[in-house]
C-alpha cells in the first residue's frame, strides 16, 4: 500500500464539490493505494460493521471480482460512470481449464456477496458479446444500491440472485437483449433506463418465491431500445410464482401490445404476478395486454413504494443512503 492514512478528497459528485473521505483509492496508474478493485476489497476487515468507502479512479478494470460476504458495508464510488468500467468477458458456453461450462452463474463478472455494498458513478459490463447467457453482475447481499451505474451485456445482464436480498436502483442505465433482469431477488429500479438491444426479448424474468410478497418494481423508470416496434416482452415468469410490476413507467414502441408471456407454461398465468399502473408511451396498450396480467388501481398501488418494497422486518431505507 503505497498511503496508509485516509484520503481527503475534493470530488464532484452530482452536485456541489464536497469533501469526501475514502480509506482506500483505486488507480489504474498506481497514484492510489491499489490498481485493481479486488485488491481494496480484501484489504477491507472482514464482518466491518461501519463503512469502507472506496474511492475508484477513471479507467477500464478487467477483473473477474468477488465481493465476498464476509466483506460487509463497502461503499465504491467513481468519479463518472462514462470513464470507470468494471468488465470482463465469460460467457456460459465458454470452456473452464477443465473443459467444463463455465454455466450462467460462472460467466459472472461481479459478484456481490457482502451485505450493505454501495456501488456510484461506475460501468458494469460483460463484454462477451452476443454469446447467450453472459452476466455483468449478479448480487446476493441484502440491502445493496446501486446509484448512477450503468449496467452492459445481452443476454442476462443483471441477476438479482438472492431471494432474501433486498436491492434498490436509482438513476441507472441497464441495457440487454434476453431475460436481461432476472432472478429471485426483491429489487426496486427508479428512475432507471431499460434498453433493449435486440428483437424478439424479454426485460424481466423474475422467479419470486411464493411467500416473498414483493419480485421486482420499476418506478418513473423509461423503457427504450434499438428493437423494433412490437417485438419485446416485459416479461416472463422463470418460476411459476414471478412478481414484475411497472408504476409510471414511459414504455416506447419496441414493447409488444400483450406485454407478458407465459414461457410456454400455461400454469404460472395462475401464480404469476404481472402488473401495471400508470404506463405511458406507444408501448402502453393496458386494453391489449393478456387477460392474466392486472393493472392496479390507486388504492393497490400505495404500497409500491421504495420504503414499503424494501423495508423488511429491519425497515430499512434505502434512501437514507443515496449521496445528495
Amino acid at each position: 500500500m503505497k498511503k496508509s492514512i485516509v484520503y481527503l478528497f475534493m470530488i464532484f459528485l452530482s452536485g456541489p464539490v464536497s469533501a469526501q473521505e475514502f480509506a482506500f483509492v483505486v488507480a489504474k496508474d498506481g497514484s492510489g493505494d491499489f490498481q485493481t478493485i479486488q485488491e481494496a476489497f480484501d484489504a477491507v476487515p472482514d464482518f466491518r460493521k461501519n463503512e469502507t468507502r472506496i474511492l475508484l479512479k477513471p479507467g477500464v478494470y478487467k477483473e473477474k471480482l468477488v465481493l465476498a460476504a464476509s466483506k460487509t458495508n463497502i461503499s465504491l464510488i467513481g468519479e463518472d460512470a462514462a470513464t470507470t468500467l468494471m468488465t470482463y468477458d465469460d460467457f456460459a458456453q465458454k470452456k473452464n481449464k477443465f473443459g467444463e461450462e463455465m454455466g450462467t452463474t460462472g460467466s459472472t463478472s461481479f459478484f456481490v456477496f457482502g451485505d450493505g455494498f454501495y456501488a456510484k458513478n461506475i460501468t458494469f459490463e460483460n463484454s462477451s458479446g452476443p454469446v447467450g447467457q453472459a452476466v455483468a453482475v449478479r448480487v446476493d447481499g441484502d440491502k445493496v444500491i446501486f446509484e448512477k451505474c450503468r449496467f452492459l451485456g445481452f443476454q442476462d445482464t443483471l441477476y438479482p440472485h438472492g431471494d432474501r436480498s433486498r436491492q434498490y436502483y436509482k438513476d441507472c442505465y441497464i441495457e440487454g437483449t434476453v431475460d436481461f433482469i432476472f432472478g429471485w431477488s426483491t429489487a426496486v429500479f427508479e428512475n432507471c433506463e431499460i434498453f433493449s438491444k435486440a428483437p424478439n426479448g424479454y426485460v424481466t424474468a423474475a422467479s419470486t418465491e411464493k411467500e416473498t410478497e414483493f419480485g421486482f418494481v420499476f418506478i418513473n423508470c423509461k423503457l427504450t431500445g434499438d428493437a423494433p416496434q412490437n417485438s419485446v416482452y416485459l416479461g416472463r415468469p422463470w418460476r411459476d410464482y414471478a412478481q414484475t410490476v411497472f408504476i409510471n413507467t414511459e414504455m416506447g414502441a419496441h414493447i409488444k401490445p400483450e406485454g407478458w408471456h407465459n414461457w410456454n407454461k400455461p400454469n404460472a398465468e395462475q401464480t404469476a404476478f404481472y402488473a401495471e399502473y400508470g404506463s405511458t408511451g406507444p408501448g402502453a396498450n393496458a386494453s391489449q395486454r393478456v387477460s392474466w396480467a392486472h393493472q392496479l388501481t390507486e388504492d393497490e398501488v400505495v404500497k409500491y413504494t421504495v420504503e414499503s418494497v424494501l423495508a423488511g422486518e429491519d425497515e430499512w431505507n434505502p434512501k437514507s443512503k443515496i449521496e445528495k
